[in-house]
């Protein structure tokens, strides 16, 4: 019966892959560098927006890292409205509230400052302000039918990559559970990566960010969806990310490294939006959900587990990512195995958890239904595995 589904699944990737590759992806302008968020603030401001709404959190506005967009948007002679609600994993409900300061406000562009969870907020709340039904129903692929706000992005994190990707993911607290939401209306049209905004980024947070795009650049490129163009931004993430993540962690300060790292999550976020995702995030939606786990920590739980599954599959795919990285050698299942062990010695020297602790067993069940309906419908993955494996997986992650 499941060789039957495997099947199914397989053939509903090949009319995916053929509808993604319609999709025109104009990916945004980006300005890249220190004080790069200003320049994205002139360019909003020639753009004509004349009421801009500003969503970040209460943390970045507290400490001033508005400050240089403000300054621009003053100048111009542009009104600011601020929406600094954000928190991880945005609800649907907090979305709403935007939503309606954005109509009450009369915006007609939306900037986002912060992490994956601002700017996916400021998406949703560009979607909002048009549409008339319950956002619930715009989860899952291509079904954003009415007008989107003008958006920009600046990151202050590099993790996500949602500056340069036409996805969102949305929390409802009335199920416990993640969603996407996946439809080119919801690409910025500019992004700035701006290194000194991310110097003040605790060690933890970049650790686990930094994973997040570590994940998104393997999923791409082991992905069924891959091509050329998205291999090369893929392998760029992974050489980058296994330089300066670290150098990053120990030297939050660090320009070079912290500039490496938001071009790291770019390419890997320029990637992920055409080839797509996998196992991982499939399962580490889940947790996140459930338990409020960080969605890096829960990538980097999960992520070497998935790679051992895919075993043989996708050996001379790793073998390739280990070259990428400067490990020698030409057999490739001994490569392949170098890189994963490479892979859990970087998480080990990030400090990242290596147990959920707070795994309950009875939840089991139901994360791996849910893990594998949002892989089996929406990921190309590489081998397919089913339910009773997707259980044993997860029950691991307490060992």
């Amino acid at each position: 019966m499941f060789a039957i589904q495997v099947q199914l699944y397989r053939l509903l990737m090949l009319v995916l892959k053929g509808l993604v590759r319609l999709i025109p992806q104009n990916l945004p302008a980006l300005y890249v560098g220190q004080d790069s968020a200003a320049q994205l603030a002139r360019h909003v401001s020639l753009m004509g927006h004349q009421r801009v709404l500003i969503v970040t959190d209460k943390d970045l506005h507290r400490l001033g890292l508005l400050q240089s967009v403000l300054a621009v948007f003053e100048a111009q002679g542009i009104t600011v409205s601020i929406f600094d609600e954000v928190l991880p994993d945005p609800s649907l409900a907090l979305i709403e509230r935007g939503v309606v300061q954005a109509r009450t406000a009369e915006c007609q562009a939306i900037l986002a400052l912060g992490g994956g969870s601002s700017i996916d907020a400021a998406k949703m709340i560009a979607v909002g302000v048009g549409y008339r039904g319950a956002l619930r129903q715009l989860t899952g692929l291509l079904k954003v039918r009415s007008p989107v706000l003008p958006l920009y992005a600046v990151p202050t994190t590099a993790g996500t990559g949602s500056e340069v990707t036409m996805a969102a993911v949305v929390t409802d607290t009335e199920t416990g559970r993640k969603y996407p939401v996946i439809d080119p209306k919801l690409m910025p049209l500019a992004a700035a990566l701006d290194p000194g905004l991310m110097q003040g980024l605790p060690a933890r947070i970049t650790a686990a960010t930094g994973l997040d795009a570590l994940t998104h650049a393997i999923e791409a490129y082991l992905s069924g969806h891959a091509t050329p163009a998205t291999d090369t931004y893929a392998q760029a993430a992974v050489r980058l990310i296994f330089e300066y993540l670290p150098r990053a962690c120990e030297e939050g300060e660090n320009l070079v490294a912290r500039e490496a790292m938001a071009l790291a999550s770019c390419y890997a976020g320029m990637a992920f939006t055409r080839a797509n995702l996998g196992y991982v995030h499939g399962i580490a939606h889940q947790l996140g959900a459930k338990y409020h786990l960080p969605h890096g920590e829960a990538n980097a739980l999960v992520l070497p587990r998935v790679l051992d599954y895919y075993g043989d599959s996708v050996s001379g795919r790793l073998a390739q990512l280990a070259r990428v990285i400067g490990v020698e050698g030409t057999e490739e299942n001994q490569l392949s195995l170098v890189f994963i062990q490479q892979l859990r010695q970087l998480i080990v020297t990030l400090g990242l958890p290596q147990r959920l602790t707070s795994l309950e067993h009875t939840d089991v069940p139901e994360l791996a239904r849910a893990a594998l309906k949002e892989s089996h419908y929406l990921y190309p993955v590489p081998r397919y595995m089913d339910r009773l494996t997707c259980e044993r997986l997860i029950q691991q992650l307490a060992v």
